[in-house]
């Protein structure tokens, strides 16, 4: 059975944030089994650019982060996903995207990171975007990957 216990934070002024239950919603569908919490924080450019440095090593704010917390497995998945709500918004704007439909990709690909799916190399970029793709589809929203080429 999946359980999720979900943490919602606004640390930021940025007005068109998704509501509590959308973002419930989208994490519990990204959940692929068992038990987890997670706190997912909407930050401004500032705190999201000192969590990129201090984390990746890498001086600019990005679209989001995940931190899983290294627990034994019978505690169930725990971690954090932060958002960077200037950049998700220039993003969206930038690729004609809905911004919920771009909030939604990026808490799915949140998710997943968290257990343990990465893109670095090709097969598991494939493999991480079919997955997004799935669990995207059953919520309503169109194919992130549709416009780009490979």
């Amino acid at each position: 059975m999946k359980r999720l216990r979900l943490s919602y934070q606004r640390a930021c002024a940025a007005e068109e944030l998704p509501p509590r239950a959308a973002v419930l919603r989208w994490t519990r569908a990204a959940l692929l089994e068992g038990e987890a919490q997670v706190t997912v924080r909407f930050v401004d450019a500032e705190e999201g650019r000192e969590l990129n440095r201090r984390f990746r090593g890498k001086d600019y704010a990005t679209n989001v982060l995940s931190f899983v917390y290294d627990l034994p497995e019978e505690a169930g998945l725990m971690g954090d996903l932060v958002l960077c709500a200037p950049v998700v918004a220039r993003e969206a704007t930038e690729q004609g995207k809905p911004l919920a439909a771009h909030y939604a990709h990026l808490i799915v690909h949140g998710m997943l990171h968290l257990q343990g799916y990465d893109h670095e190399d090709e097969a598991q970029a494939a493999e991480m975007e079919a997955l997004e793709r799935d669990v995207l589809g059953r919520l309503g929203f169109p194919d992130p990957y549709a416009d780009e080429e490979r």
